[in-house]
């Protein structure tokens, strides 16, 4: 990480977010901030922009999710949910409302680190110095560090999940890909849910980049295989 980009920890257990503070300066990330309110956490999203959010759902002020729901009007960091709740309908809300991971107490620090440089690296902030160049695909672009899409010409606002999924689409055009394969692609090793995931977050990329999407033209079920992105585009 370059040193202007931070990550926010949103965390009301002070003891907790001291030592995530401690095992990610140890993993090399050092631009750490904490809050434990959601007035403070939002009050620091705006004044550091950090480059992913670890999220509490359970803070003194409120529920994260509603957090969650603020910072994706404007950005689409990633944001970890860390969570004592660990019902299914937990993890899918969480995603559903824009979340990219959710991560259940009690957790190993160290696991939480890896993962938050695992969505760093997917968002595009790794240390590689090779850049390739765009991936172009009618009607869409991804932008070649995979952080942003473009729909004829114009910028889609998505989630760190949703650009993993339209970058695993975009390289296997006309392909049925299933969802194990977007399960590794997308989510790789740290990956702990079930298969209603990956279709929560195709429905909400459906949502994006579709014109009905109950009638997807883009996005393309093939029953009892998995997906695939439907285009007379070449890829180039």
């Amino acid at each position: 990480m370059s040193n202007d980009q931070w990550i926010l920890v949103i965390d009301d257990e002070e003891d907790l977010a001291r030592l995530m503070e401690t095992v990610l300066h140890k993993e090399g990330i050092s631009n750490i901030v904490t809050a434990g309110t959601i007035a403070d956490g939002w009050a620091k999203f705006q004044e550091f922009h950090p480059s992913l959010v670890l999220l509490d759902i359970m803070l003194p002020d409120g529920e994260g999710f509603d957090l969650c729901k603020q910072i994706r009007e404007v950005s689409n960091v990633p944001i970890l949910f860390l969570s004592a709740k660990d019902e299914e309908i937990d993890k899918l809300l969480g995603l559903a409302i824009g979340g990219d991971d959710y991560i259940t107490k009690p957790f190993s620090p160290k696991e939480v680190a890896y993962r938050v440089k695992a969505h760093l690296r997917r968002a595009g902030f790794s240390e590689e110095k090779h850049v390739p160049k765009n991936l172009l695909i009618d009607p869409f672009e991804l932008s070649a560090n995979e952080t942003e899409l473009k729909k004829d010409g114009k910028s889609i606002q998505l989630t760190a999940k949703e650009i993993g999924l339209m970058s695993c689409f975009m390289h296997h055009p006309n392909q049925i890909l299933s969802k194990e394969t977007l399960f590794e692609h997308v989510w790789g090793d740290e990956f702990f849910g079930s298969d209603n995931t990956v279709m929560v977050h195709i429905r909400r990329l459906r949502e994006k980049i579709e014109a009905d999407p109950s009638k997807p033209a883009f996005i393309i079920t093939v029953k009892g295989l998995g997906y695939k992105l439907h285009t007379k585009g070449k890829q180039r």
